[in-house]
């Protein structure tokens, strides 16, 4: 097994020179890489050891609680206590009030030492921002302090049977019990439904208020918590995945569950919708941090093992391999591209100033990114051949864990539609236009970008203005990424100029404006 090194200087360079954090007013760089640094070490000597462990173990159904595996409770009280978990919440709740584009980085880091771990703790900077925004100043009084201090964990409770990405069939009731509420119906695959790390969760749960025929109309937003619930609360299995294993997926069953109502009546999606915002990048930046786990190794094993022979007889290692070189190159270059494409997404979402293009890039962001993690693991499993088939690894666990990243908080064909019909029309096409702007500005004059744009442009009129966008969804979103992910790197090449590895970066981004473009254009 190869130990887990957290990539904080690679964090830093997209953060500062190419997704220009600096236009943040709260953001300094010095402060954040100080932070960044002290929690790498945390992760790498606490976190990532429990992975491959936690991995094999996996969770444990007991008398209708769930068991983590060995180490990830004392682990988390570490965590807990060190203040990582109110990193980006008010100081005025106990939170550090640090920046969220600190957080994004502390995000990366935790995905890649421990993504199931990370995802047990980081709906809570979610179910913050949702408080923050739609709960009463007596909900934020209540429970802002205790998800600060690692006290309460936090849960999103969407999904139900029959009613996975159609909100409009959820079925879970509401009704009025006196000035609070009860909640009656049925959850699946919750993370983190249930565990025995913290002294309390939180449930955001969606439930119906209006009558079946309202859709999503009649959708509100309830919060509940273990201690409270008691008895009306129950898991009733947990689920076994292809990864992720130390991460409880639970099915839930609330019977005459006592909850408290957040936001108004009907306003269920817009409250929600804060925290699967902030999930979604955070979601992209996990597709990133299993890329760059899959590079670190397949790259450290690539330059020890040898194999076979150079042109002049001498040993290889199996790094000289042209075949192996390549693939290598793809990684780094996966790696490198989509965590600039998040953290630029990231910044524009917390300036604020066009929010629009923050809403056109967030999709975006999502599905390349995902897809990014799982191909830099499967190009890794090829790089050590048997030994990326087998366990000792660790290769097949990053494939199996970063799959899941293009399937929940929004499935990536989801996000392609959303690209192709929404992002094309929202407020006259500002989102667009703000994204075709951004990608002359990145892409520095390059001949070949502006050729690719010029046809996108044509593209999305004529999605415009087809009768059915539907079908071209896909080719024209996996477009859209890629124009995105070319323009970025000429921007990474620039700024790596005077840098060590400015040699490597021109020559990665030669690669990436030379690979096939993955549609054609109409």
């Amino acid at each position: 097994m190869i130990p887990f090194t957290a990539p904080v200087e690679d964090i830093l360079f997209a953060l500062v020179d190419i997704a220009d954090a600096g236009r943040l007013p709260d953001f300094d760089a010095e402060t954040t890489s100080d932070i960044l640094v002290h929690f790498a070490a945390f992760a790498e000597g606490v976190i990532a050891p429990l992975n491959a462990g936690g991995d094999a173990e996996g969770c444990h159904f007991e008398d209708g609680r769930v068991r983590m595996p060995k180490g990830f409770a004392a682990a988390y009280r570490e965590l807990a206590d060190a203040g990582w978990q109110g990193l980006s919440a008010p100081e005025d709740y106990g939170g550090m009030g640090l920046s969220p584009v600190i957080a994004a980085g502390i995000s990366e880091i935790f995905s890649g030492a421990n993504h199931a771990l990370q995802m047990v703790c980081n709906l809570v900077p979610g179910a913050i921002e949702t408080l923050l925004h739609f709960g009463s100043d007596t909900q934020r009084q209540r429970w802002i302090p205790p998800l600060a201090d690692g006290s309460t964990l936090a849960t999103m409770c969407l999904t139900e049977p029959g009613a996975g990405s159609d909100l409009s069939r959820i079925r879970t009731l509401a009704h009025r019990d006196g000035e609070s509420y009860r909640l009656t119906g049925e959850k699946i695959f919750i993370s983190g439904g249930d565990q025995d790390m913290s002294e309390n969760i939180l449930h955001l749960v969606l439930a119906r208020t209006g009558d079946a025929s309202s859709g999503v109309k009649g959708l509100t937003l309830f919060l509940t918590d273990r201690i409270t619930a008691g008895e009306t609360l129950s898991i009733t299995r947990i689920e076994e995945k292809l990864g992720l294993h130390a991460s409880p997926t639970c099915q839930m069953a609330f019977v005459d569950t006592p909850a408290e109502r957040i936001g108004a009546e009907g306003d269920g999606l817009k409250a929600m919708f804060t925290v699967m915002n902030h999930a979604r990048i955070d979601v992209a930046l996990q597709g990133v941090a299993h890329a760059a786990r899959a590079f670190h190794i397949a790259s450290t094993y690539a330059g020890e093992r040898q194999q076979g022979r150079k042109t002049d007889g001498s040993a290889a290692l199996l790094s000289d391999h042209a075949d192996i070189r390549r693939m290598l190159g793809e990684q780094r270059a996966l790696t490198i591209g989509s965590r600039a494409m998040a953290h630029l997404a990231l910044v524009e979402s917390c300036l604020g100033e066009r929010p629009a293009l923050a809403d056109f890039l967030t999709p975006v962001v999502k599905l390349f990114a995902t897809e990014a993690g799982i191909r830099a693991a499967d190009l890794g499993i090829q790089v050590l051949g048997g030994y990326g088939y087998l366990t000792e690894y660790g290769m097949s666990q990053i494939w199996r864990d970063a799959r899941i990243t293009a399937i929940y908080e929004g499935a990536n064909g989801i996000h392609a539609l959303t690209i192709a019909t929404r992002g094309l029309t929202h407020q006259a096409g500002l989102g667009a236009d703000a994204f075709a702007s951004l990608v002359a500005r990145l892409s520095q004059g390059d001949s070949d970008v502006a050729a690719l744009l010029d046809g996108w442009n044509r593209w999305r009129q004529q999605l415009v203005t087809c009768a059915d966008p539907r079908p071209q969804a896909h080719d024209f979103a996996t477009a859209t990424a890629a124009i995105l992910y070319r323009a970025i790197w000429c921007r990474i090449a620039a700024a790596a100029i005077g840098r060590a590895d400015a040699g490597e970066m021109k020559e990665l981004k030669e690669r990436v404006l030379a690979a096939p473009f993955p549609a054609i254009m109409p």
